[in-house]
């Protein structure tokens, strides 16, 4: 069986990208492609110079790293804004350590990794700076609650509760690759 003619100018034009050639002769199949000659082309051979397209080579103008290469963006090893997992690390112990140790472990943070690294150093140094100006408010918070002979005993408490609130807060914007700049805090360490 075939197809009956179709009228003129129904397959569009070769200039349409959407044209649809009028099948040849013979059952309605294309033309063969070339075995030889001009158009001949080896099967699996590509031309010099070719590139698949979506393909991109790594390292290219684009930025492209091959996926899970070791600080490539959404590589499963590097925490969102940080260049590896050992800076999130020692900001989240910076953060966090406070609550247990007070200025102590920003402090180490900041000595063991600070020169390394300009993102930990920046964590370590807003949370030393809080955990220094809120131990200082936690010394005259129990001085004033001994001396006042335990009227102003829920006064370290509440120092306490506000270290313990905003170092969480902070600790979780670290986790999440953010600075977080702490309120009600004098910045003696720069």
């Amino acid at each position: 069986m075939s197809e009956p003619p179709r009228p003129p100018g129904e397959y569009g034009s070769p200039s349409d990208p959407n044209y649809v050639p009028p099948p040849t002769s013979g059952g309605g199949a294309y033309p063969p492609p070339p075995t030889s000659g001009a158009g001949y082309q080896q099967p699996g051979y590509q031309q010099p110079g070719y590139q698949q397209p979506g393909y991109q080579q790594p390292g290219n103008a684009y930025g492209y790293q091959q996926p899970g290469a070791y600080g490539a963006p959404g590589a499963p090893g590097a925490p969102v804004g940080y260049a590896n997992s050992d800076e999130k690390t020692w900001a989240l112990i910076a953060h966090f350590g406070g609550i247990i140790v007070g200025f102590i472990a920003p402090l180490v943070a900041l000595l063991a990794k600070g020169n390394e690294s300009p993102t930990v150093k920046a964590h370590a140094n807003e949370a030393l700076n809080f955990q220094i100006t809120w131990g200082v408010a936690m010394i005259i918070a129990v001085i004033l609650s001994v001396c006042s002979f335990g009227i102003l005993v829920f006064l370290p408490f509440l120092v306490w509760i506000f270290i313990v609130v905003f170092a969480v807060i902070a600790g979780m914007k670290a986790n999440n690759g953010e600075l977080y700049r702490y309120p009600a805090t004098v910045r003696l360490i720069k």
